[in-house]
C-alpha cells in the first residue's frame, strides 16, 4: 500500500479532530502528531441495533454492553420462543456464519430427529480481510496457541514474491507470507495465517484441512499445484 502512495501512520491512536464544516480537518494523535486532511473515515466498530424493539419487556432476555443478545450454544435465549443468530448474537460477525447458524437452527426446530442436537461449531472459522494484499486466517493466533498449549507450540514461516509479479520491478511486487502454527509431537495444525495475493481463495481449502484436524505432515505430503 505504501508503494502505491498511501501514507500509513503506524502505531497511531487518534486523540481528537478539529475543524469547521466544509473546511479541512486536523487529526491529532495521542503520539503528538497533527495531520491536516480533507476527509476522515473513522472505523470505530459496530453496536447491535437492538434498542426500542421491545426486548426490555421480555423476561430474562439479556443484552451485553454492545447491545448483543446473549444466547447459549444453540442460539437460544432463556425465553423459550426467542432465538438470536448472526451479528446480533455478537460472535464471529460474518455473513456465512449467520447463514450456517440459521440453517442449523431451522434443522433443529423443523428437521428430522438426526438434527435435534444440531448447532454451529464456532471454532476454526476461516476469514479474510479483503485488502491489498489480502489477508486470510483460520484457527488460533500464535499468542492464543501459546496461551493454550504452552511450549508444545511450534511455528513455521515462509515469505516469497508470487510469480504473478515476476515481470514487475522489485519495489512493486506484493509480498506473500505464510505462517503455520502447530502443536504437540504430531504437529497438529491449530492455525494458518496468510498474507498475499490469492489467499482469499486459498484459505477456504486450508479451512477444511484445519477443521479436519490436519497435521503438518499431511500438508508436506500433498503435492503442490504449479503451471507446467
Amino acid at each position: 500500500m505504501e508503494h502505491t502512495g498511501v501514507h500509513v501512520h503506524k502505531n497511531s491512536n487518534i486523540a481528537k479532530l478539529e475543524g469547521q464544516k466544509g473546511g479541512p480537518i486536523t487529526v491529532h494523535t495521542k503520539q503528538g502528531e497533527s495531520v491536516e486532511v480533507d476527509c476522515v473515515v473513522w472505523a470505530i466498530g459496530r453496536r447491535s441495533n437492538t434498542d426500542d424493539i421491545g426486548l426490555e419487556n421480555v423476561p430474562d432476555i439479556k443484552l451485553n454492553k454492545r447491545g448483543d443478545v446473549i444466547v447459549d450454544e444453540y442460539q437460544a435465549t432463556p425465553y423459550k420462543s426467542i432465538f438470536a443468530l448472526g451479528d446480533v448474537a455478537g460472535k464471529a460477525l460474518l455473513t456465512p456464519v449467520a447463514i450456517a447458524a440459521g440453517r442449523r437452527l431451522s434443522n433443529r426446530i423443523f428437521g428430522p430427529e438426526k438434527f435435534k442436537s444440531d448447532k454451529l461449531d464456532y471454532d476454526n472459522i476461516p476469514t479474510v480481510v479483503f485488502a491489498h494484499p489480502t489477508i486470510g486466517t483460520v484457527g488460533l493466533t500464535e499468542k492464543e496457541a501459546r496461551a493454550k498449549y504452552g511450549d508444545a507450540v511450534k511455528i513455521y514461516k515462509s515469505s516469497f514474491k508470487a510469480l504473478y509479479f515476476s515481470m514487475l520491478p522489485e519495489e512493486h511486487k506484493e509480498p506473500s507470507m505464510f505462517k503455520l502454527i502447530v502443536q504437540g509431537p504430531e504437529e497438529k495444525v491449530v492455525g494458518i495465517h496468510i498474507l498475499g495475493m490469492g489467499c482469499d481463495e486459498i484459505m477456504q481449502g486450508f479451512g477444511v484441512a484445519v477443521k479436519m484436524g490436519a497435521r503438518k505432515q499431511d500438508l508436506d505430503d500433498t503435492v503442490a499445484i504449479h503451471p507446467t
